[in-house]
């Protein structure tokens, strides 16, 4: 075993906040120019996700809102210096930060595929009962009864009950 760093770019991940005093299109232009620059030092983007108009955690710089986007990228490291010194430098971002990935495998990645599939078909059953209970509720409002689905009744607590019932002394 070698004990020497493999050669060759490294994965990273960069995620930044524009600035708020900028409009969408201002902000855009922004993310492209940190797109060109990282490109400019040799390193190739695998990943771009725009995230859009967020609010802050707290405020940075009087902003309370600004345009988020995430970078996935392959870069020497001589470029990542330069990268993060002029993305230090840059006015338009308020924050930033550049993380190390380490690349995933094939079966990593059909591994989150499967989970996020997954997650998702949730979310959409979710919604269609959530849709299901407003349309009862506003059906319920106008005055329209529904049927609904009623859970199946016990066998014992129905036995206890009728014999609850045969039981009482004011039947007769």
């Amino acid at each position: 075993m070698s004990k020497t760093k493999p050669s060759g770019p490294a994965h990273y991940e960069l995620m930044f906040i524009v600035s708020n005093r900028f409009t969408e299109d201002e902000a855009k232009q922004s993310i492209a120019k940190v797109e060109k620059l990282i490109t400019d030092q040799n390193g190739q983007i695998t990943k771009g996700d725009y995230w859009g108009k967020k609010r802050l955690a707290y405020p940075i710089k009087h902003d309370a809102y600004g345009y988020y986007q995430l970078f996935e990228f392959d870069l020497e490291r001589s470029g990542l210096a330069k990268v993060d010194e002029r993305l230090r430098l840059d006015n338009e971002i308020l924050r930033f930060i550049i993380v190390k990935k380490p690349l995933k495998t094939e079966e990593q990645i059909k591994k989150a595929k499967k989970i996020s599939e997954k997650i998702s078909s949730k979310k959409i059953e979710k919604e269609k009962e959530e849709e299901k209970q407003e349309k009862i509720k506003s059906q319920e409002a106008k005055g329209i009864k529904t049927k609904t689905d009623k859970s199946k009744v016990d066998i014992k607590s129905l036995d206890e009950k009728l014999e609850g019932i045969l039981n009482a002394d004011d039947l007769i």
